[in-house]
């Protein structure tokens, strides 16, 4: 479609606002329900998989005894931060 086309159907296509000065919507298509970018099936398995290692992470270190993740513990004992 060459420019020339294009401007002629814009025209058309806008050529009933021009009578309601002030009072034009703001976009020319209709107003529906915005649809989520990430699917419901994307969104379970994203939740799924943070909660269930961090669900994991608990019972590991409760199961090995100890309160903080293994580098936290060695920078309490050098009384400095690893980072």
């Amino acid at each position: 479609m060459s420019a020339v086309q294009r401007m002629k159907v814009a025209n058309e296509k806008h050529s009933k606002t021009i009578t309601q000065r002030g009072h034009v919507q703001k976009t020319a298509r209709v107003q529906g329900e915005e649809k989520s970018p990430v699917g419901p099936w994307l969104l379970a398995l994203f939740v799924f998989v943070v909660c269930g290692s961090a669900i994991f992470q608990i019972i590991q270190s409760i199961r090995q005894g100890m309160p903080f993740p293994t580098t936290w513990r060695l920078c309490v004992r050098r009384r400095k931060c690893c980072g």
